[in-house]
């Protein structure tokens, strides 16, 4: 994720928050373990609202990915989040 984020400024983007989907720290979670993430939008339902809460709190322009997303999970997201969706590879710079 410092990776990401030091790419995406040096391209001219700020930065304002990062979401960490973990599995496995809660009983709940740990429980979860041999499921996957939803396919749907490669979160939990948990996880993908409070994504959109942090984009409505910060006014964000865009929501990036470290790791790859569908075109589907791009859609499904972006109107969830209410902004644009960006995988690794369609945030990099030009």
């Amino acid at each position: 994720m410092d990776a990401a984020e030091a790419e995406l400024t040096a391209a001219g983007a700020r930065v304002v928050g990062r979401i960490v989907q973990r599995r496995g720290v809660s009983a709940g979670g740990a429980a979860k373990m041999d499921q996957p993430h939803s396919a749907r939008t490669v979160l939990s339902s948990g996880k993908a609202q409070e994504a959109a809460a942090l984009c409505a709190r910060t006014g964000a322009d865009a929501a990036v990915f470290v790791t790859p997303v569908t075109d589907r999970q791009r859609a499904l997201l972006a109107e969830l989040f209410g902004c644009p969706v960006l995988g690794p590879l369609s945030a990099r710079p030009g």
